[in-house]
């Protein structure tokens, strides 16, 4: 090294074997640090001399990620709300009681992975699996781990992010490691067409996480995994467990905070802790409104006939790939209606005073919306309203991001949070995005800068409903301001 920071090293491993500068890369990207955006990005990080030097190190030492010495430098230690650290030690005296599982019933927003870490960090577990139907999700794991394990031996590690399960192992520390239900279904262990995990079902784990439990473990398939997967106890964690509340039978088996639970003690910390400084307080209330459409779009066509609700599925309703006139497939039947709609809700209109509640129709709502999800139907729907939105007077000026897609892969859920997080991108302030999903990041996500959801599609699914509408209550300071 001399003065200019330039740094000299021979590319050698401390086993001699050879190594490039992809594996360096490689070490950053599973620790979080992405290169910079450019011309040439691919191969620049915008990181410190001695991140790097610790990246070259690593390699040599063959592990595949810096583990938490560069990582939490900035990290402050996490101060657990009371119900936190209720559900924390409730947890702990089952498990000193010889209980096998426990639910979490906690709300969206509860802060349930930094509490399920911390829950592992006290009861000192050596091998904890974490099991999810939504990879996406792994983002938020991999950075509250560094929040909880600060100066610790404990290791981390998955597919993408931090040490491999075989690393993990070499260096016989206690570890956690992430795994999504849908690669490990696709084991020749349990019957699936790919040699692969092995490691995972032949080791015993002291415990099992199940990340959104009331997602894809039902399934047969998902059960043949539970099966084979050896451990001591299993903790599943869920905003909306409706479909598993069966599977526990002792009410002290479930832990329950819920979203009125919350904004009570939000109000009433004051009155209760007198100069204490209120750690509910970032956690802003949730506002539920209902547009009546039917006055505007009037006729049988869009009322559903069972329930009499409006039909989205029906009003956003696309021509087929299949249609005789080619220049109108993928595009919307009712469009000039889709069109009304849109002006409707982004326009003052004739209204009395000129008053009107409709999200985007004055410049204060849209300085409150700049950043907002969109529930519609499904695929087609999502691809033809995002090309109507381009060209429309007022959303042309949202930048609109599609994440409907026809697959549930790992790529494609953590793709579309990337897309989601380039167009807010560091100053949400400034951003103004739309996000368009028919069921990508409406579980399990964290994304700061949404303020408000609008449901464009009909569910019978109360699970789906209020996991996509918590998507905005998670806490952030947006150009000063705190959303609450």
């Amino acid at each position: 090294m001399n003065n200019s920071g330039l740094y000299f090293d021979l590319a050698i491993t401390y086993k001699g074997a050879p190594f490039r500068d992809n594996d360096v890369h490689d070490v950053l990207k599973r620790s979080g640090i992405n290169p910079s955006e450019g011309s040439r990005g691919r191969e620049w990080f915008n990181i410190e001399l001695k991140t790097a030097i610790a990246a070259i190190e690593a390699v040599k030492e063959g592990k595949k990620s810096l583990g938490t010495t560069y990582v939490t430098e900035s990290i402050n230690k996490i101060m657990f709300r009371p119900e936190q650290e209720e559900a924390i030690k409730s947890t702990l005296e089952l498990i000193k009681n010889g209980k096998e599982k426990m639910l979490w019933n906690a709300k969206m927003r509860f802060g349930k992975t930094v509490s399920a870490l911390e829950l592992i960090r006290r009861a000192e577990f050596k091998k904890t699996l974490i099991i999810t139907h939504r990879p996406v999700v792994s983002d938020g794991w991999f950075e509250d781990f560094y929040k909880i394990f600060i100066d610790s031996n404990y290791g981390f590690g998955s597919k993408v992010r931090g040490e491999t399960i075989e690393v993990l192992h070499s260096m016989k520390n206690p570890f956690i490691y992430f795994a999504s239900m849908q690669d490990l279904r696709g084991s020749s262990l349990i019957g699936g067409e790919f040699h692969k995990n092995d490691l995972i079902f032949e080791t015993p784990w002291d415990c099992v996480i199940i990340d959104e439990a009331h997602e894809g473990n039902k399934t047969d398939l998902a059960k043949n995994v539970h099966k084979h997967i050896k451990r001591a106890f299993t903790l599943a964690l869920s905003g909306t467990p409706f479909n598993i509340f069966e599977d526990y039978e002792e009410e002290e088996d479930i832990y329950t905070w819920d979203y009125v639970m919350e904004q009570k003690a939000k109000y009433e910390w004051e009155a209760n802790n007198f100069g204490d400084s209120n750690p509910y307080a970032s956690l802003p209330k949730l506002s539920i409104f209902t547009f009546q459409l039917d006055k505007e779009f009037s006729g049988q066509k869009y009322i559903d006939v069972e329930d009499k609700a409006f039909n989205f599925r029906e009003f956003f309703r696309t021509y087929g790939n299949d249609d005789p006139h080619l220049s109108r497939r993928g595009k919307f039947i009712h469009e000039k209606d889709v069109l009304k709609f849109l002006d409707l809700i982004s326009h003052k209109g004739q209204y009395e005073n000129n008053k009107t509640n409709f999200p985007f129709s004055t410049d204060y709502y849209r300085d409150n919306l700049k950043n907002t999800l969109w529930l519609v139907p499904g695929v087609p729907e999502a691809r033809a309203l995002s090309e109507l939105m381009k060209n429309h007077e007022i959303f042309g000026n949202f930048e609109i991001v599609n994440v409907a897609g026809s697959g549930d892969n790992n790529a494609e859920n953590i793709d579309a949070l990337e897309k989601v997080k380039k167009a807010i991108g560091d100053d949400p302030e400034n951003a103004y995005t739309i996000t368009i999903t028919c069921g990508k990041l409406t579980t399990g996500v964290s994304v700061p800068a949404w303020t408000g959801v609008l449901m464009l599609s009909n569910t019978s699914s109360p699970s789906t409903y209020l996991q996509t509408a918590f998507r905005v209550q998670t806490p952030a300071n947006i150009g000063g301001k705190s959303k609450n």
